[in-house]
């Protein structure tokens, strides 16, 4: 129930490059996986009582604009966290196991943020499969977050497709 509620908060979207002989997708180099969201100031305020983030420039909007922001900021590491959860999303027990970041933009309480991951570079592994993926975050198609994640995958099959063409 916990998972069903917590995946409803999203949407959700994923474009292959192909397809195997027997119409099933398989993760290829230059597949993007998406999600939406939009950040509450409830989302906020769990993540600091999680993170014990206090930082008043997530709490008090006068602060915020006194240190040249237009409103109160949603944590980083939270917009962040859309990227090991688009991943998970599709290949459930995939392990995160690195992520690089440049935060470029400040994302504000109720902006709507595009999550997007693309595989990049994939190779076998130990039984299980190594993807690099490229991660970037953009605000009404401007990029605020980018970097670079590695995981681990037991298989190259999504779990779930919705096909976007």
């Amino acid at each position: 129930m916990l998972i069903r509620h917590l995946a409803s908060r999203f949407s959700s979207s994923l474009k292959f490059s192909s397809s195997s002989e027997t119409g099933s997708y398989i993760l290829k180099t230059g597949d993007i996986l998406t999600k939406m969201r939009i950040f509450s100031d409830w989302d906020v305020i769990e993540y600091s009582k999680v993170s014990h983030d206090a930082n008043p420039l997530h709490f008090d909007a006068e602060f915020a604009r006194n240190a040249g922001f237009d409103d109160r900021l949603v944590h980083g590491m939270l917009v962040a966290s859309l990227f090991p959860q688009i991943i998970a999303s599709y290949f459930p027990g995939a392990v995160y196991a690195s992520q690089s970041l440049h935060f470029r933009l400040p994302v504000y309480i109720g902006d709507q943020i595009t999550g997007e991951v693309q595989a990049i570079n994939i190779r076998e592994h130990k039984k299980r499969y190594l993807v690099k993926f490229s991660t970037r975050c953009y605000k009404r198609g401007t990029l605020v977050l980018e970097g670079e994640a590695m995981a681990s995958l037991a298989t190259l099959v999504p779990d779930q497709v919705q096909n976007t063409d």
